[in-house]
This record gives structure tokens, sequence and C-alpha cells, in this order.
């Protein structure tokens, strides 16, 4: 092993929208303190009950990914398990999501505020 994940940055327009939204999705607190990063304007942290760290970053001209065109590739995008696709289809498009796609096996593909692909796929 070489090293370990220590957090997922996603780039952005709006750091603190962006770490909302995420914060809705999966729970934990925004800006926690924690000496590895500064957060401010351009950056924010969200701390998920998991354990997991998603960082946001400002991007002055961001360009949002267009999925599925590969001249503006997705970049990355998380699958998350969800116990009710129908309950948190209609979840995240509260939360500001758009709907991209529902794949054949069932999957919904979402964007995130910022244009960055999710998945919700049957737990």
């Amino acid at each position: 092993m070489i090293g370990r994940l220590q957090c997922v940055v996603l780039d952005c327009p709006d750091v603190l929208e962006l770490a909302r939204f995420y914060q809705s999705l999966l729970g934990g607190g925004v800006n926690q303190p924690d000496p590895r990063w500064a957060v401010n304007d351009d950056f924010a942290t969200l701390h998920t009950a998991s354990g997991l760290v998603l960082g946001f970053q400002r991007v002055e001209d961001y360009r949002a990914p267009r999925w599925p065109d590969t001249a503006h590739p997705q970049q990355f995008h998380l699958d998350l398990d969800v116990p009710d696709l129908d309950q948190a289809h209609h979840q995240v498009l509260g939360l500001g999501a758009t709907l991209l796609h529902v794949d054949a096996r069932g999957w919904r593909i979402f964007a995130d505020p910022a244009g960055h692909p999710f998945c919700l796929l049957r737990g």
C-alpha cells in the first residue's frame, strides 16, 4: 500500500451549496474543525457519518460534466446504496438534483447541483 484515501475533492462553483447538498444525502458535518484542511469561501468539507470526507473546491470558470457526453466527461461519480429507490429519487430531486437517466437495471443517474453525476442503487 502506498497511501490511504484522505478525501474525495469535487470542483464546483459554490462550495457550501454542494457541501450541504451532500450533507442532506449522506449526513455528517459541514466544515467540522479538522487540522488537515483550512475551510474558507474557496474550500469546504463534509465529514460523513461513515468516516468518508468529501472536499469541495471552488473553481472560477467551472464547467459541469455532461453525462454521458465524452466531450464534457463526468470526471468521477458516486454510487449510493439506498433502501428505497423511489423514495430516494424524490428526496434527491427535492434537494436540487437533476435526473439524467434510468438504467435498464433500475439504477437512477442524477446530477448534483454543480452537475456531477451520481447514481442511486438499490442497497
